[in-house]
């Protein structure tokens, strides 16, 4: 006979939504979103119908954290892993192209520093190219706001208003210019039409290769 265990979710969030569905957070949490009305054991057979969904997403999280671990005296720049050293004497962090230098006894100060010097180079190197893919492709946006965002890496509002996230900074440059090129297409097309995907492809025909390295990577940039 077999013997059934519930799994039981981390969080679950309750909505005006019609429908059920589960997620994996970059913790390996299990979030089930419902409806308001639904009852708890209907949530807990829809848990236990995608039981071996969760275990194996919840396990290549797991992995993926442990390797995040791994690489705690490194930092992420433009797609390359470069060793942290530390200075006691360093008042705020610096790079030198070959490795990172700060000092390392206060971790928040730290974490403040490097956040700081990143979200400097995202905007030397990010927002010329937005304005420079804009301009040759004769689209218009409205203002460009840089910010920390946990679940975004960018967002265009219907007043062309365009939202990057700095923590790009730690991708592949082409990774960089995908997600500026989505957010300029949607200044154009305000969904995920297959009018917009082509547009984007028009402008960068290897887009799917740079999605792709988001999709497997993103949870590197958000461990910071």
């Amino acid at each position: 006979m077999k013997i059934i265990t519930s799994m039981l979710p981390d969080q679950v969030i309750r909505s005006n939504r019609k429908t059920l569905s589960i997620s994996i957070n970059e913790s390996a949490e299990l979030i089930v979103r419902a409806p308001n009305r639904i009852s708890d054991q209907k949530i807990q057979n829809f848990i236990n119908e995608k039981e071996n969904w969760i275990t194996r997403n919840q396990s290549l999280v797991k992995a993926r954290v442990e390797k995040t671990g791994k690489d705690k005296n490194m930092l992420l720049y433009l797609g390359t892993l470069f060793p942290l050293k530390n200075d006691n004497y360093a008042k705020k962090i610096s790079f030198n192209g070959k490795e990172f230098v700060a000092g390392l006894q206060n971790k928040e100060k730290t974490n403040k520093s490097l956040k700081t010097w990143y979200k400097n180079k995202f905007k030397e190197i990010a927002v010329p190219r937005l304005f420079y893919f804009a301009e040759k492709h004769n689209l218009q946006v409205n203002q460009v706001r840089i910010k920390e965002q946990r679940t975004l890496w960018g967002s265009c509002s219907y007043r062309n208003n365009i939202n990057l996230n700095f923590l790009l900074i730690m991708a592949p440059l082409k990774v960089i210019d995908y997600v500026i090129i989505h957010e300029l297409v949607h200044t154009i097309h305000k969904n995920h039409s297959a009018n917009f995907w082509s547009a984007v492809e028009e402008i960068m025909p290897n887009y799917k290769e740079a999605k792709h390295w988001l999709k497997e990577n993103g949870y590197r940039l958000r461990a910071l």
